[in-house]
Formats: C-alpha cells, sequence, structure tokens
C-alpha cells in the first residue's frame, strides 16, 4: 500500500489561537529533526475566537499543514473523525492543541507502530498536571473501561495517540467515544494494543474546554460501545436470551402457583386465590417482559438483514488473484 507521508498528524481544536503557532513549530521541528514526511491537519471544531485565522496563516507558512473548520461546534470525536477521513500518512498521531501533548514523543509512538507493529498505541500521563476534579473521575472512568473491554491501558482519554492507517480508515467515531477508540479498534479486530509513558506539559494557555458532563456522556456511551460491538450483527442472541430468560422466570413461578392451588385443593385446606397472590403480578410481567423481549430481537434482526453494510468485513490484506 502506498502513502503520501510517513505520519499525518491530526489535532482537534476548540479556541485555541494562542497555542497553535508554537505547537506547528515544535511539530515542524521534531519531523525535520528525524526526517518524517508528515502532514499536520488542524481541525477546527468551531472555534469562536481567531483560531481559523491563525490557522490559515499557518497554511500559507507552511505547506505541510492543512485546515479544516466546521461551521459550528460538534465534539471532538467529530474533529478526529473528520481528521481520519483525510488524512493519508502510514502512521496517524493524534494530539491536543494546548501544549500539554509533547510532540518530543512522535519519534517513539511512530516507531512502536512502524517497527514493533502495534495497531495501536495510548499514551499514558503517568504524571499529571491536572486539578483533582479532572484526575479523580479520570481515575473512575478508566477503571471502568478496563474492566468492560478487557484492554488494560491506564489512560483511554490520553490525547496523543498513534494508530495505523487502516485502523482509522475503518472505523466510525462520535458522541464522546473518542476516548473509546481502543475498545472501538479491539471490536474490529486491531487487538495489538500498546501503551507509551508520555510526558505531560502543565497548560501554557486559556482553561480547559471540558465540563464534568462528558463523564456522563462518556459512561453512557461506553455502555453503547459495549453493546453495539458485541451484538450490533445478531441482535437476536442479546434480547432472545434476556427473552427467554424473562419467560421462563414467569413460567415457573406460574406453573409453581398453579400446583399449590391444586395442592391445597386436594388436601382440603383453604387456599388463596392465584390472582390474590403477589407472585401471580410478578409472573405476569415477566411473561410479557420475555415476549417483548422477543420481538425487540425479531425487530432488530429484521432491521439488520435490510442493512447494506450486514455482511461488510474488513479486510486486512489480500494475495493472488484476489489483490485487485
Amino acid at each position: 500500500m502506498q502513502y503520501n507521508y510517513d505520519i499525518s498528524v491530526v489535532v482537534p481544536l476548540f479556541n485555541e489561537e494562542e497555542s497553535l503557532p508554537e505547537l506547528v513549530r515544535w511539530i515542524r521541528r521534531v519531523m525535520h529533526a528525524h526526517e518524517f514526511s508528515y502532514e499536520v491537519i488542524l481541525v477546527d471544531d468551531g472555534s469562536t475566537d481567531h483560531s481559523w485565522e491563525v490557522i490559515n496563516a499557518l497554511v500559507e507558512e507552511d505547506k505541510a499543514v492543512k485546515g479544516i473548520s466546521f461551521n459550528r461546534n460538534y465534539g471532538k470525536s467529530a474533529a478526529l473523525n473528520e481528521g481520519f477521513r483525510r488524512c493519508s500518512g502510514e502512521v496517524v498521531i493524534t494530539m491536543d492543541a494546548d501544549l500539554q501533548d509533547s510532540p518530543e514523543e512522535i519519534p517513539g509512538l511512530y516507531d512502536m507502530i512502524k517497527n514493533q507493529k502495534f495497531d495501536l498505541v495510548s499514551g499514558w500521563k503517568k504524571k499529571r498536571f491536572d486539578p483533582l476534579s479532572k484526575t479523580i473521575p479520570t481515575k473512575f472512568f478508566n477503571g471502568a473501561t478496563r474492566k468492560l473491554s478487557g484492554i488494560q491501558l491506564h489512560d483511554f482519554n490520553c490525547g496523543l495517540k498513534a494508530y495505523r492507517q487502516l485502523l482509522v480508515k475503518s472505523i466510525e467515531v462520535h458522541g464522546e467515544m473518542h476516548r473509546y477508540i481502543p475498545v472501538i479498534a479491539k471490536w474490529n479486530g486491531f487487538t495489538k494494543i500498546g501503551e507509551k509513558v508520555v510526558q505531560h506539559q502543565e497548560r501554557k494557555y486559556g482553561t480547559t474546554k471540558f465540563g464534568l458532563e462528558r463523564f456522563v456522556y462518556g459512561f453512557l456511551d461506553l455502555l453503547s460501545i459495549t453493546f453495539v460491538s458485541r451484538f450490533k450483527k445478531r441482535p437476536m442472541h442479546f434480547f432472545g436470551s434476556m427473552g427467554t430468560l424473562m419467560f421462563v422466570v414467569g413460567l415457573g413461578i406460574t406453573i409453581w402457583l398453579i400446583a399449590q392451588k391444586m395442592l391445597g385443593i386436594y388436601m382440603g385446606g383453604r387456599v388463596r386465590d392465584i390472582v390474590d397472590q403477589p407472585l401471580f403480578f410478578l409472573a405476569l410481567v415477566t411473561v410479557i417482559l420475555g415476549v417483548q423481549l422477543f420481538l425487540a430481537g425479531f425487530l432488530a434482526e429484521m432491521i439488520s438483514m435490510a442493512s447494506n453494510k450486514r455482511n461488510e468485513y474488513l479486510i486486512r490484506d489480500r494475495a493472488g488473484a484476489l489483490t485487485k
């Protein structure tokens, strides 16, 4: 496969006019020192300051710099997704625009993808310069993500990552899922995921653009990507299993109530009516839920079968007569 560059650096940004010139100069210095062919793609996520004017000036100054500007703020995931669509480097590096990610880490990340054959390498900010209001929730979500995904990374949310180009061209990122790209990659078959301790800088300009609500949205997206990744091609396996369980529980309770009633009549004792017992209503609810889950599974299967992507699979390579 032919690539236009050794490295594509994708930088999503929002209101970072002060840091951009310094960041681009720093990246240029590192790239020239290691003789990499490269491009820098700056994705302006609807900035309200003069970031786009600064990007245009940088493009005029350096032909390796390219810019994309969104009409409004769509979020970091959208910016990364657009950068992934446009990049053409063999190795793709993502980093934040606030100068907290060091471009000096790029050669090491490139080596792990190119020579050590990793599909994805995530940075680990072992020593952070963020406030406790940011670091404590981050540790919680990193732990939850490790537990649900089985991927043993310390810092899923680190913006400094390196990817094989095939990976970024094979995934779609939206919502708050940028922090879960390793999870998306794993479910797409890219299982060689590594980690590198990286330097974390103190913020030099401005303030963080993320609030606490990102953790709520991030947790919901984690549940979403875990579910969709496992069951998007076989939804009946999930809904059918849950429906069967609920139906069997409801049926079992019903049989037990009927048997209890019949035994009571046979023994000549005073027996409560089945409909007077709370368990009857529990059985009724579980049976109804079981039927509904089955119906949801059938509908999901029909929708999945109608999708033109149901039988699309990622092909890593071809050989012989199938190379075309």
